[in-house]
Protein backbone atom coordinates (compact mmCIF):
# COMPACT_ATOMS: atom_id res chain seq x y z
CA UNK A 1 0.00 0.00 0.00
CA UNK A 2 1.74 3.41 -0.99
CA UNK A 3 1.63 5.79 2.12
CA UNK A 4 1.23 9.64 1.75
CA UNK A 5 3.77 10.62 4.24
CA UNK A 6 6.59 8.14 2.99
CA UNK A 7 6.36 8.15 -0.64
CA UNK A 8 6.58 11.69 -1.69
CA UNK A 9 9.29 11.94 -3.68
CA UNK A 10 9.34 16.03 -3.73
CA UNK A 11 11.41 17.77 -1.25
CA UNK A 12 9.89 21.19 -0.61
CA UNK A 13 8.41 21.47 2.62
CA UNK A 14 5.31 20.06 2.95
CA UNK A 15 3.08 22.57 4.79
CA UNK A 16 1.06 21.09 8.07
CA UNK A 17 -1.84 23.24 9.85
CA UNK A 18 -1.01 23.20 13.60
CA UNK A 19 -4.21 22.27 15.05
CA UNK A 20 -6.04 22.34 12.29
CA UNK A 21 -5.16 25.75 11.17
CA UNK A 22 -5.26 27.66 14.32
CA UNK A 23 -5.07 31.18 12.78
CA UNK A 24 -7.42 30.64 10.30
CA UNK A 25 -10.28 29.25 12.42
CA UNK A 26 -11.21 27.57 16.07
CA UNK A 27 -8.45 25.18 16.22
CA UNK A 28 -9.06 21.71 15.44
CA UNK A 29 -12.69 22.54 14.13
CA UNK A 30 -13.86 21.20 10.95
CA UNK A 31 -14.30 25.30 9.59
CA UNK A 32 -10.10 25.13 10.52
CA UNK A 33 -9.17 22.10 8.14
CA UNK A 34 -11.45 23.43 5.30
CA UNK A 35 -9.68 26.77 5.61
CA UNK A 36 -6.19 25.06 6.13
CA UNK A 37 -6.98 23.82 2.38
CA UNK A 38 -8.06 26.71 1.00
CA UNK A 39 -4.88 28.39 2.31
CA UNK A 40 -2.48 25.79 0.46
CA UNK A 41 -1.75 23.53 2.95
CA UNK A 42 -0.67 19.75 2.25
CA UNK A 43 -1.83 18.26 5.45
CA UNK A 44 -3.26 19.15 8.91
CA UNK A 45 -2.38 18.20 11.93
CA UNK A 46 -5.05 17.85 15.00
CA UNK A 47 -5.09 15.93 18.95
CA UNK A 48 -7.06 13.18 19.84
CA UNK A 49 -7.97 12.26 22.92
CA UNK A 50 -10.26 9.68 24.93
CA UNK A 51 -13.58 10.74 26.36
CA UNK A 52 -15.16 8.95 29.23
CA UNK A 53 -17.35 6.92 26.84
CA UNK A 54 -14.37 5.80 24.91
CA UNK A 55 -15.18 8.64 21.86
CA UNK A 56 -12.08 9.34 20.00
CA UNK A 57 -12.49 13.38 20.27
CA UNK A 58 -10.13 16.20 18.93
CA UNK A 59 -9.28 18.47 21.13
CA UNK A 60 -5.54 19.54 22.54
CA UNK A 61 -5.78 20.34 26.49
CA UNK A 62 -6.33 17.91 28.66
CA UNK A 63 -8.95 19.72 30.61
CA UNK A 64 -11.32 22.54 29.13
CA UNK A 65 -10.63 25.47 30.87
CA UNK A 66 -8.64 27.30 28.49
CA UNK A 67 -11.57 26.68 25.38
CA UNK A 68 -14.67 27.21 27.67
CA UNK A 69 -13.74 28.04 31.39
CA UNK A 70 -14.13 24.45 32.59
CA UNK A 71 -11.62 23.07 34.21
CA UNK A 72 -13.19 19.27 33.85
CA UNK A 73 -10.99 17.01 32.27
CA UNK A 74 -11.60 15.83 28.57
CA UNK A 75 -10.86 12.11 29.79
CA UNK A 76 -13.52 12.77 32.84
CA UNK A 77 -16.56 13.93 30.65
CA UNK A 78 -18.78 11.94 28.14
CA UNK A 79 -19.62 13.00 24.16
CA UNK A 80 -22.36 14.33 25.05
CA UNK A 81 -21.66 16.99 27.12
CA UNK A 82 -18.39 17.64 25.50
CA UNK A 83 -20.40 18.94 22.77
CA UNK A 84 -22.55 20.97 24.75
CA UNK A 85 -19.63 22.00 25.93
CA UNK A 86 -17.68 22.92 22.81
CA UNK A 87 -20.41 22.53 19.79
CA UNK A 88 -17.21 22.47 17.23
CA UNK A 89 -15.43 19.31 18.61
CA UNK A 90 -14.43 16.92 15.92
CA UNK A 91 -14.66 13.30 16.32
CA UNK A 92 -11.43 11.76 14.88
CA UNK A 93 -13.88 10.04 12.18
CA UNK A 94 -15.28 13.63 11.24
CA UNK A 95 -11.77 15.21 11.11
CA UNK A 96 -10.72 12.41 8.65
CA UNK A 97 -13.99 12.93 6.92
CA UNK A 98 -13.11 17.10 7.13
CA UNK A 99 -10.01 16.73 6.15
CA UNK A 100 -10.87 15.50 2.37
CA UNK A 101 -7.69 14.49 0.27
CA UNK A 102 -5.19 16.32 2.83
CA UNK A 103 -2.47 14.64 4.68
CA UNK A 104 -3.31 13.99 8.52
CA UNK A 105 -1.38 14.04 10.94
CA UNK A 106 -2.78 13.22 14.45
CA UNK A 107 -0.91 14.22 17.85
CA UNK A 108 -2.20 11.27 19.66
CA UNK A 109 -2.28 12.19 23.57
CA UNK A 110 -3.00 9.00 24.67
CA UNK A 111 0.06 7.46 26.44
CA UNK A 112 -1.34 4.05 27.43
CA UNK A 113 -0.08 1.40 24.32
CA UNK A 114 -3.17 -0.50 24.36
CA UNK A 115 -5.26 2.42 23.65
CA UNK A 116 -3.26 2.44 20.34
CA UNK A 117 -5.44 0.28 18.35
CA UNK A 118 -8.21 2.29 19.29
CA UNK A 119 -6.73 5.22 17.15
CA UNK A 120 -5.47 2.86 14.38
CA UNK A 121 -9.06 0.98 14.04
CA UNK A 122 -10.69 4.15 13.57
CA UNK A 123 -8.21 5.34 10.91
CA UNK A 124 -7.93 1.88 9.50
CA UNK A 125 -12.46 1.96 9.28
CA UNK A 126 -12.24 5.53 7.25
CA UNK A 127 -10.22 4.19 5.08
CA UNK A 128 -7.23 6.37 5.94
CA UNK A 129 -4.36 4.52 6.67
CA UNK A 130 -2.31 5.97 3.47
CA UNK A 131 -2.71 9.19 4.37
CA UNK A 132 -2.96 9.50 8.18
CA UNK A 133 0.68 9.71 10.96
CA UNK A 134 0.27 9.01 14.22
CA UNK A 135 2.80 11.64 16.07
CA UNK A 136 3.42 9.65 19.12
CA UNK A 137 5.10 11.00 22.48
CA UNK A 138 7.14 7.97 23.61
CA UNK A 139 9.66 5.37 22.00
CA UNK A 140 7.39 2.77 23.74
CA UNK A 141 4.29 4.16 22.05
CA UNK A 142 6.18 3.86 18.87
CA UNK A 143 7.55 -0.13 19.15
CA UNK A 144 3.72 -0.32 20.16
CA UNK A 145 2.26 1.10 17.25
CA UNK A 146 4.51 -0.56 14.76
CA UNK A 147 3.78 -3.88 16.09
CA UNK A 148 0.02 -2.73 15.71
CA UNK A 149 0.35 -1.90 12.14
CA UNK A 150 3.33 -1.82 9.50
CA UNK A 151 1.30 0.91 7.55
CA UNK A 152 0.80 3.31 9.47
CA UNK A 153 3.12 6.30 9.07
CA UNK A 154 4.88 7.46 12.82
CA UNK A 155 6.37 11.24 13.73
CA UNK A 156 8.29 11.08 16.88
CA UNK A 157 6.91 13.55 18.99
CA UNK A 158 10.00 13.17 21.32
CA UNK A 159 10.96 15.72 24.28
CA UNK A 160 14.34 14.77 23.64
CA UNK A 161 15.76 15.98 19.82
CA UNK A 162 18.58 13.63 20.36
CA UNK A 163 16.19 10.77 20.46
CA UNK A 164 16.91 10.82 16.94
CA UNK A 165 18.75 6.94 16.73
CA UNK A 166 15.91 5.55 19.42
CA UNK A 167 12.84 6.97 17.57
CA UNK A 168 14.07 5.04 14.19
CA UNK A 169 15.18 1.79 15.70
CA UNK A 170 11.48 1.74 17.72
CA UNK A 171 9.94 2.57 13.89
CA UNK A 172 9.43 5.69 13.55
CA UNK A 173 9.05 7.21 9.68
CA UNK A 174 10.01 10.92 10.53
CA UNK A 175 11.13 12.97 13.55
CA UNK A 176 9.92 16.18 14.82
CA UNK A 177 12.45 18.89 15.97
CA UNK A 178 11.52 22.38 17.19
CA UNK A 179 12.45 25.08 15.69
CA UNK A 180 15.65 26.00 17.94
CA UNK A 181 16.73 22.90 18.37
CA UNK A 182 17.00 22.50 14.89
CA UNK A 183 20.73 22.39 13.84
CA UNK A 184 22.72 21.02 11.04
CA UNK A 185 23.94 18.02 12.90
CA UNK A 186 20.61 17.06 14.16
CA UNK A 187 19.19 17.32 10.35
CA UNK A 188 21.81 14.89 8.83
CA UNK A 189 21.24 12.46 11.94
CA UNK A 190 17.61 12.60 11.06
CA UNK A 191 18.21 11.62 7.54
CA UNK A 192 21.23 9.46 8.20
CA UNK A 193 18.77 7.36 10.31
CA UNK A 194 15.94 6.91 6.93
CA UNK A 195 13.76 9.07 8.36
CA UNK A 196 12.29 12.60 7.49
CA UNK A 197 12.34 16.04 9.25
CA UNK A 198 9.55 18.15 10.76
CA UNK A 199 9.85 21.29 12.24
CA UNK A 200 7.52 22.68 14.73
CA UNK A 201 7.53 26.67 14.73
CA UNK A 202 7.71 28.41 17.46
CA UNK A 203 7.88 27.93 21.40
CA UNK A 204 7.87 24.47 22.76
CA UNK A 205 6.69 26.12 26.39
CA UNK A 206 4.20 28.49 27.67
CA UNK A 207 7.03 30.67 29.48
CA UNK A 208 9.42 31.32 26.99
CA UNK A 209 13.38 30.49 27.03
CA UNK A 210 15.62 33.51 25.47
CA UNK A 211 16.95 30.75 23.58
CA UNK A 212 13.96 30.09 21.77
CA UNK A 213 12.28 32.77 18.85
CA UNK A 214 9.90 34.79 20.34
CA UNK A 215 6.40 33.42 19.13
CA UNK A 216 4.10 30.93 20.67
CA UNK A 217 4.10 27.55 19.70
CA UNK A 218 3.03 27.51 15.76
CA UNK A 219 3.96 30.73 15.44
CA UNK A 220 6.69 32.32 13.28
CA UNK A 221 7.63 35.44 11.38
CA UNK A 222 9.22 35.30 7.19
CA UNK A 223 12.65 35.49 8.59
CA UNK A 224 12.39 32.34 10.90
CA UNK A 225 10.99 30.72 7.76
CA UNK A 226 13.68 31.48 5.51
CA UNK A 227 16.03 30.36 8.56
CA UNK A 228 13.87 26.96 8.71
CA UNK A 229 14.19 27.00 4.72
CA UNK A 230 17.93 26.58 4.43
CA UNK A 231 18.28 23.20 5.99
CA UNK A 232 15.63 21.47 3.80
CA UNK A 233 13.22 20.43 5.63
CA UNK A 234 10.11 17.50 4.98
CA UNK A 235 7.74 19.52 6.81
CA UNK A 236 6.46 22.95 8.62
CA UNK A 237 4.27 22.50 11.54
CA UNK A 238 3.01 26.15 11.87
CA UNK A 239 -1.00 27.91 12.72
CA UNK A 240 -0.64 29.83 9.59
CA UNK A 241 -0.74 27.85 6.50
CA UNK A 242 -0.53 31.07 4.03
CA UNK A 243 2.72 32.19 5.71
CA UNK A 244 4.40 28.97 4.62
CA UNK A 245 2.67 29.03 0.75
CA UNK A 246 3.98 32.78 0.28
CA UNK A 247 7.51 31.72 1.23
CA UNK A 248 7.84 28.40 -0.27
CA UNK A 249 5.19 27.85 -3.12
Amino acid sequence: MSNWWTDRPERKPLIIAHRGGAALAPENSAEALRAAAQAGADAVETDVRLTRDGALVCIHDADLLRLSGDPRAVADLDLATLRRLLPAVMTLEQALAASGSLGVLLDVKLMESTQLPLVIDAVAAANALDRVMLGLRGVDLITSARGASQDVAILAFLGEPDAIQAAARAGANWFRLWQAALTADRAATVRAAAMRLAVMAGQPRPVPLPEYPPFPVGLIDREGLARLHAFAPDAILLDDPRLAADCFR
